[in-house]
Formats: C-alpha cells, sequence, structure tokens
C-alpha cells in the first residue's frame, strides 16, 4: 500500500473526518482503521495489517529495553479502532483530538504505509520550518546516492 498526498480536511460538529475516496481505495476500503498518538503532536492512521506490521517492527526490540516497553506501553494504551461509516468517515476520539491539538480544518497526509492527521495551522508551521531544509535531509535519508 502506497498512501500518497496532502489534503485538506474539515472536521465536521461531531469531529468526524471524510477519507478521500482515492485514499479509502488506497488503503483497499477497510471498514475499520486504526487512530494512534504520533510523534509532532500529529495522528496516524493505520489499517490494521498496517499496524500489525509496526507491532511487528516493535516487537524486535528486547523486552529489556526501557525505552521501547515505554513506547509500547504509551503508544498501544492510546491506540483507538475506528470504524469507517457509510460516507467513508471516520470519528477522531477525543482523547486524540485534544492529543494532537486539532481544530476544524486539518491536513490529511499520506504517508507511504499510514495517513497523517494534522492541525492546518502547525501543518503550516511544520512546513515553514522544514521546508527549507528538504535537500539537506534527502541527502541524509538517501545515504551513498
Amino acid at each position: 500500500m502506497l498512501l500518497t498526498g496532502t489534503h485538506d480536511r474539515t472536521l465536521d460538529e461531531k469531529k468526524r473526518l471524510a477519507l478521500p475516496r482515492k485514499v479509502r481505495q488506497a488503503m483497499r476500503n477497510p471498514k475499520l482503521v486504526f487512530v494512534t498518538p504520533a510523534p509532532d503532536q500529529c495522528l496516524w492512521v493505520y489499517t490494521q495489517q498496517g499496524l500489525e506490521t509496526l507491532a511487528a517492527r516493535l516487537d524486535a526490540s528486547p523486552a529489556t529495553d526501557a525505552e521501547a516497553r515505554v513506547f509500547r506501553r504509551l503508544y498501544f494504551a492510546q491506540t483507538e479502532s475506528v470504524d469507517l461509516d457509510g460516507m467513508g468517515r471516520i470519528l477522531i476520539p477525543d482523547r486524540l483530538y485534544q492529543f494532537a491539538l486539532l481544530e476544524k480544518e486539518v491536513v490529511l497526509l499520506g504517508v507511504r504505509d499510514h495517513l497523517e492527521i494534522w492541525d492546518q495551522r502547525r501543518w503550516q508551521e511544520y512546513l515553514a520550518n522544514h521546508g527549507p531544509r528538504f535537500d539537506s535531509v534527502a541527502e541524509r535519508a538517501f545515504p551513498g546516492n
């Protein structure tokens, strides 16, 4: 699954987010997704298969790794399964809505194997701070090229 793109979205009064049709199709039209807390105070959205793949990667850390244990506890304890309704909307749980400091206007990003949900203002700040560094970040992301 390859998720890409930037989609400006509006949360309705019940904190529901409509996933664009092409995004749902790229995700193979799931009936259920998992909304999780993420670094940079955004939210990640995974299909069940995607979350299981991430969990397997986390399981590779030894049980004696204290930081990995803390992350697993904080991450999975706050992860919520969310149904897609007939209109392709998901309800953002209150706790996660507050965690990500979301307002009405949000941005949905495709980030390869998952989606990210950002408050629109905070995403614009992130772009302003990190966008100019794109070339240098790319060089470090692809060492030896």
